[in-house]
Order: structure tokens, then C-alpha cells, then sequence
């Protein structure tokens, strides 16, 4: 492996490489996150894929069987009419010894004097630089800033990483990782040259053999491109990136026929259950799958470990690379 990095980041988390991998429901498991932090970066549990709190409990215990490097737990705040017990989830990552929390979705504000109680640093991922701002007020200790390019929820004001990464990093006082469209050491380069000082990666580790998804659908990932992930519930204001298969095409076509569509009417077809059923057989066309645009950098299926270590090579040839244009 290649000498540790230094950033604000890496000395806050304790970890070897500025890379994080992101908190991604159904694959946030200790499987995953332990490779990530057993070759240096930051692996994240996800909490809500665990059905109740104790089985949070259960799954950080058997992350510590895993790995006795720093990893963390994604909590990610969503309005609900029957919300899950986001308290309890709290206090089984605080019982857990857990030291680094990444939240999402709404304002950690409510949990964030209980975690700085506990001695947790609290990354906190937005989409927007107001919402960055908002965070860094109520006390967060890093922003994850989360560009058009990435999976899952890129908010409603479709700025891509290029503009929204500097402009984040040129507002706030903590430090900046960049999220979305990374999924190689050139992106990392990109990223640290726009005052980042870190980046988080979700779909880039879900192809990787850790990753708890099936091998069909690593591969589909492998052999699509930048044009294949397709933009749902735009229309409902709650904007997803998505693998553009069957099921994406279907939702978007609903929600442009005359006069639209409700959730409900497209409920059946983007059912988390039948996502996480997808994930788990292989079947590329029978759920929603998130994948951001970088699936169009991904051409292999490497370990947790190889992809760091190449990354972190990669980051460096490039930075380096560059200086010729200053002789």
C-alpha cells in the first residue's frame, strides 16, 4: 500500500486514505465495511438496513470481529408517517462504541448533542451548500457534499460536482468530502484540486467482491456506461439516481404520461423489498438499483483492498502528472 494521506479528514476519522465508503441501504453490511477499513478507508455500516435497533447492535459486534480499525454507522433521517425509532438506533450506535456516525436526509439536529456526548464525530451528508452551512452551524464535524452524478437522492437542484464541490469547500470552515461521480484516482485527484479532502464512494464499492450483492448485478454495472442510470421521481420532488433496467424505465414512463403520476401508483414497482430482493438473486430487471453515473468508469470487480491501493496510486500519478504543465 502507498504511504498514508494527511487531510483534516483522515486525522478526524483516524483512518490511513481520505475514502469513504458511503452508507448504502441493503449493502452496508460488516462484510463490506470491514474490507473498507481493513485497507485504510472508512467503512460505514448502514442502520436502517438492520430491522431493529439490537440487530444494529449485533451488526456492529460482528464488524469488531472483522476489523479493529475505525469504521462508522450511516443514519439517515427521512419524514415518515410511521418513522423508524431513530433514538434507539442512536443508542445502539453509541452502546456500540461506534466513533464516527454518518448521517443523511434531514438535520441530525436532534441526536447531534447526544453524539458530541458520546465523543462521536458526525460527518453529515447534503446535497446543497445552504443545507452544508445549516449543518455546520448545528455542530457537525465534516460535510459530505453530494453531486447530480451520484446514486440514490441527489436533491432537486441539479448541481454537478465541478461547481458544487469548490463552492462548499469555499464556503464552510470544516473540512469537505466529495461525493458522487468518483470512482477512481483520477476523480480523487479532481476532488482534492477542488478543496476537498476526501471523497465518499458508494457505487464504486458496490462493485467490489465485498460488496453483498449479487454477481449479475455487479456485472450489469460493470458493462453499463455513463448513460445508463436513469433520474426517477423527478416529478414527485424527490429526485433518485438509478441503474436504468426495466423497472426505471417503467417509472419514468409513468410519471410522463398526461397528468403524471402519484406514489402510489408506482409503489409496486420501487418497493424497497423487491430492490433488496433484486440485489440478492440477480435479477437486473426486478427492482430499483441504485448506480451512479461513474458506473462508466467501472471496469472490473476488484477487492476493497486492491481498489484503495490503486486509487491512492492513481491519485498521485495524476497529481503529479500535472506539474508539466508549469515547466
Amino acid at each position: 500500500m502507498s504511504n498514508p494521506m494527511r487531510t483534516r479528514v483522515t486525522r478526524l476519522l483516524g483512518i490511513d486514505y481520505p475514502i469513504i465508503q458511503g452508507g448504502m441501504q441493503w449493502v452496508g453490511l460488516a462484510e463490506l465495511a470491514s474490507a473498507v477499513s481493513n485497507a485504510g478507508g472508512l467503512g460505514i455500516l448502514t442502520a436502517l438496513t438492520q430491522p431493529t435497533p439490537d440487530a444494529l447492535r449485533n451488526e456492529i459486534a460482528r464488524t469488531r470481529e472483522m476489523t479493529d480499525r475505525p469504521f462508522g454507522v450511516n443514519l439517515t433521517i427521512l419524514p415518515s408517517i410511521n418513522p423508524p425509532p431513530y433514538a434507539q438506533y442512536v443508542d445502539a450506535i453509541i452502546d456500540g462504541g461506534v466513533r464516527i456516525v454518518e448521517t443523511a436526509g434531514n438535520s441530525p439536529k436532534d441526536f447531534i448533542a447526544r453524539f458530541k456526548a458520546a465523543g462521536v464525530t458526525i460527518v453529515h451528508k447534503c446535497t446543497t451548500v445552504r443545507h452544508a452551512l445549516s449543518a455546520e452551524r448545528n455542530g457537525v464535524d465534516i460535510v459530505s457534499i453530494d453531486g447530480l452524478e451520484c446514486a440514490g437522492h441527489p436533491g432537486e437542484d441539479d448541481v454537478g460536482g465541478l461547481v458544487l464541490i469548490p463552492a462548499a469547500a469555499r464556503a464552510l470552515e470544516i473540512p469537505v468530502i466529495a461525493s458522487g461521480g468518483i470512482a477512481d484516482g483520477r476523480g480523487m485527484a479532481a476532488a482534492l484540486a477542488l478543496g476537498a479532502e476526501g471523497v465518499n464512494m458508494g457505487t464504486r464499492f458496490c462493485v467490489t467482491k465485498e460488496a453483498p450483492i449479487h454477481d449479475n448485478i455487479k456485472q450489469a454495472l460493470v458493462n453499463g456506461s455513463e448513460r445508463d442510470t436513469a433520474l426517477i421521481f423527478r416529478t414527485l420532488k424527490n429526485t433518485a439516481r438509478v441503474f436504468r433496467n426495466a423497472i426505471a424505465e417503467e417509472v419514468v414512463s409513468m410519471e410522463r404520461r398526461p397528468g403524471g403520476c402519484v406514489f402510489d401508483d408506482i409503489r409496486p414497482l420501487v418497493t424497497g423489498t423487491r430492490g433488496r430482493a433484486a440485489l440478492q438473486s440477480g435479477e437486473v430487471d426486478n427492482g430499483v438499483v441504485s448506480a451512479g453515473q461513474c458506473i462508466g468508469l467501472i471496469d472490473d470487480i476488484p477487492t476493497c483492498a486492491e481498489l484503495i491501493s490503486r486509487m491512492v496510486s492513481d491519485c498521485q500519478n495524476r497529481i503529479e502528472a500535472t506539474r508539466k504543465y508549469f515547466v
